[in-house]
């Protein structure tokens, strides 16, 4: 015997006869302007089907009435946007970084692409933006230990710094004064070095380092402290360390210094990767 449906007799509303938990299920039918908003999409489906490739039969598939295929036009665009960047690639492999400075457009370019070479190459060390990180020089502020013009970092990413696999790679050691300087000398040359930057440190200590900074250090460093590009030995006044400035970090890096590594990038990147990615450190904000 058919269901009689029933009818809420708070609405009047003929119920779907489910109910959970005393509550009843109204049969209320859909609005008319949502069922045929549902047709008229089910209907442009079908037209999308017929205008676009679409069903696939055995070996191959329906290519549509519009015979259109994504990825050959893909393929055009790619092919047409790459023919556009080797004209602007081959500007900047023929033109010096001078000139690519000075013209606006070029640099724009460079600046862009260098920002790419400069993220997939670089930021796992330097971090995003050249900010650095522990153990890692910032690239935006105006402290070089081999100097900031665009000449001078382009110089630093060809050929690295203490890469063994270049011969013209940027070396230079700082020697290992556990072997040369007692552990009282080396406190004492500590406190001097901490006194450059205005850091606290034992008067009495400072003045008997300077001496021996003076006959250890300042070949290197400079009588004043404040390095030597050539040798790219770092300045000392300025309170950017780089394995950190506590007494002890200091003292740690007299005895038994630790000598970081940048991989040589000539060969890894073409000629126009490198200038473009020395363009773009040297807009960080640091450059000279």
């Amino acid at each position: 015997m058919a269901h009689e449906a029933e009818r809420d007799p708070v609405t009047g509303q003929q119920t779907t006869g489910h109910e959970w938990d005393g509550i009843k299920e109204l049969n209320t039918p859909l609005p008319r302007w949502w069922v045929y908003l549902f047709w008229a999409t089910i209907a442009w489906s079908v037209v999308w089907w017929i205008l676009y490739p679409s069903w696939p039969w055995l070996t191959t598939y329906y290519p549509g009435l519009l015979g259109s295929n994504q990825r050959l036009e893909f393929a055009e665009r790619w092919q047409a946007a790459e023919a556009e960047r080797a004209a602007w690639l081959d500007r900047i492999r023929e033109s010096g970084l001078a000139e690519i400075s000075a013209d606006p457009e070029l640099f724009t370019f460079a600046s862009r692409g260098g920002e790419v070479v400069f993220k997939e190459n670089c930021a796992a060390c330097h971090g995003l933006g050249g900010a650095g990180q522990r153990n890692y020089p910032s690239l935006a502020d105006d402290d070089w230990l081999w100097g900031g013009k665009l000449e001078d970092i382009l110089l630093t990413v060809r050929h690295g710094i203490r890469d063994p696999s270049d011969p013209d790679t940027r070396e230079s050691r700082m020697p290992a004064f556990a072997d040369l300087l007692t552990p009282e000398e080396i406190a004492d040359v500590a406190s001097y070095v901490l006194s450059l930057s205005g850091q606290a440190s034992d008067p009495e200590a400072a003045r008997r380092g300077a001496a021996l900074f003076a006959e250890q250090c300042a070949a290197c460093h400079g009588d004043d402290g404040r390095g030597i590009r050539e040798v790219g030995a770092p300045d000392l006044t300025d309170a950017i360390w780089l394995y950190g400035s506590s007494p002890e970090a200091v003292r740690a890096q007299i005895a038994d210094p630790r000598h970081g590594v940048m991989p040589a990038w000539a060969g890894r990147l073409s000629e126009e990767a490198l200038k473009m990615v020395a363009i773009y450190v040297h807009a960080l904000g640091g450059g000279e």
